[in-house]
């Protein structure tokens, strides 16, 4: 299975549309998005996306509550800080990523096969027992860079995608 992954998208209405656009496109069943969505005004964009959408708060969202309604209009609960799916047979941590403490204790503990993250707006991919993922920035205003991560959870591969 193909899981498509995103986090800051700060706003950026075009950007958010040109990544649910592709990852419609490449028929993932699932999207990940590490938070910093921002404002409730976002939310509505994702009613396009044909895939589930996971999604976690990042440290800048605005008005929570107004965002958590604006997702239940498209079927969209907001999971929290932290989430630990469970996807194809692998298990994936979710979340922001702002305290580095929590993100290396996660990839030191062996509970997860995948830790995605976002907060830096660096896209990475680091191997390792437990495979962590930053998509980068959907928003491209700190790298000037628009990016997403597919993640191959039978290869347990992933891979940087510019928009």
């Amino acid at each position: 299975m193909k899981v498509g992954l995103m986090a800051d998208t700060h706003d950026r209405i075009d950007a958010v549309e040109r990544a649910i656009d592709f990852f419609n496109r490449v028929g993932v069943e699932h999207v990940l998005h590490a938070g910093d969505l921002i404002s409730p005004f976002v939310a509505p964009k994702f009613a396009k996306l044909k895939a589930k959408l996971h999604y976690v708060w990042g440290n800048n969202e605005g008005d929570r509550e107004l965002v958590r309604v604006k997702f239940g209009e498209v079927e969209v609960k907001p999971l929290g800080n932290f989430a630990a799916l469970e996807l194809d047979g692998r298990k994936i941590a979710l979340l922001h990523g702002t305290h580095e403490e929590i993100v290396g204790a996660l990839l030191k503990s062996g509970t997860f096969d995948v830790v995605v993250r976002g907060h830096t707006h660096r896209a990475e991919v680091r191997e390792g027992k437990t495979l962590l993922i930053n998509p980068g920035e959907v928003c491209g205003y700190l790298s000037g860079r628009l990016t997403v991560a597919m993640l191959d959870l039978a290869e347990l591969r992933a891979e940087i995608l510019e928009l």
